[in-house]
């Protein structure tokens, strides 16, 4: 029987994971589970990054005007000042209609292998199209997005920058492009990472127990990876399915994706970094305390009921992978024309 193994069961002390082999092993089971964040700006297929891109990228990100009433932009549902989420059960939007699910993260979603918790979106740049033209988001077009761009003259030159080789650079495909380019920087590193990459002390001893008992649980059969989650589905109860409250029933995930009968209240598993940020919990965000959703997932997901002491360590290992996040500084959008499309729809209700 392995010495994690030996920890899980409580027959080997806390104090010796911080020291020699089994500190070694810890690290090295944790590296064939996860993999730390890259040091450099992840390249995306099909769109090469550059500054240029990036710059048109932030300031799509951040302009409401992208809506149809003036008033949403990607930063409303995805604040990077709060976690990159809006820290609400689930976004308000155009009207201000409620959405059906709560908000993910933008913080490290270019890792994820596809987007939205039913992974509809294979990728960042088709999931910044879906917000655009929902009706209970931002309730745009197309092509008032792209009127909107071609009436400022500095967008047109921005756009010219970023896609020099483009016939025609101002494109809701570029458009798309442009943010995904942006996203792709908000990468987080966290003490996690640093542990990962050979720093032991970048954990405290609770954070490595919590860690065992991570992997020793089975967490990490569905959270692992880069982002710790995001890359696999899984039927949400999958050996108890949680009360209505969790997992309401008229929403049954990736079912509406495939139409497949196996894929009722399957959806992507959720990425953790920062998870400690983004309160409340799940995709119908009604759990508002970590360790509270933490031991819905041990009993819905694993099926083991988490004492008080193995929840309160799982929980502090996840605060280690709090990341630092991107300095944002505001950007200067450009000025609106006469041409400018005005704002529509039921703005205030």
């Amino acid at each position: 029987m392995s010495t994690l193994r030996l920890f899980a069961l409580g027959t080997v002390s806390a104090a010796a994971l911080g020291t020699g082999a089994l500190a070694d092993e810890l690290r090295d089971r944790a590296l064939d589970m996860f993999a730390p964040l890259p040091s450099t700006i992840p390249a995306v297929e099909d769109n090469p990054i550059t500054p240029a891109k990036i710059e048109l990228g932030k300031a799509l990100f951040f302009d409401p005007r992208m809506s149809a009433s003036g008033v949403f932009s990607c930063n409303s549902c995805h604040n990077l000042a709060t976690g990159g989420d809006d820290n609400m059960p689930t976004s308000i939007g155009h009207g201000w209609q409620k959405g059906p699910r709560n908000s993910p993260t933008v913080f490290n979603a270019v890792f994820n292998e596809a987007q939205f918790w039913d992974g509809r979106a294979p990728d960042l740049a088709a999931q910044a199209k879906g917000p655009v033209q929902a009706g209970v988001e931002m309730a745009n077009t197309p092509e008032n997005v792209i009127a909107t761009l071609n009436s400022m003259p500095q967008y047109k030159e921005w756009f010219n920058a970023s896609f020099p080789d483009a016939a025609d650079p101002v494109t809701f495909d570029n458009f798309a492009k442009a943010i995904e380019a942006y996203e792709a920087t908000l990468i987080t590193p966290a003490p996690f990472d640093a542990y990962l990459n050979g720093n032991d002390d970048a954990l405290t001893v609770e954070e490595k127990e919590g860690l065992a008992l991570f992997m020793d649980k089975g967490c990490s059969s569905c959270h692992n990876g880069v982002n710790l989650g995001g890359n696999g589905y899984y039927p949400f109860g999958l050996i108890e399915k949680p009360g209505a409250d969790v997992l309401p029933e008229d929403d049954k995930g990736r079912f509406a994706v495939t139409e497949t009968a196996d894929d009722s209240y399957v959806f992507r598993a959720s990425p953790l970094r920062n998870i400690e940020l983004t309160a409340p919990y799940f995709h119908s965000g009604k759990v508002w305390d970590l360790e509270v959703a933490v031991s819905i997932m041990g009993t819905s997901q694993l099926g083991t009921e988490l004492n008080e002491t193995e929840v309160e360590k799982i929980t502090a290992f996840l605060g280690s992978l709090t990341g630092k996040v991107p300095e944002t500084v505001y950007p200067v959008l450009p000025d609106e024309t006469l041409e400018t499309p005005k704002p529509t729809g039921d703005v205030v209700r």
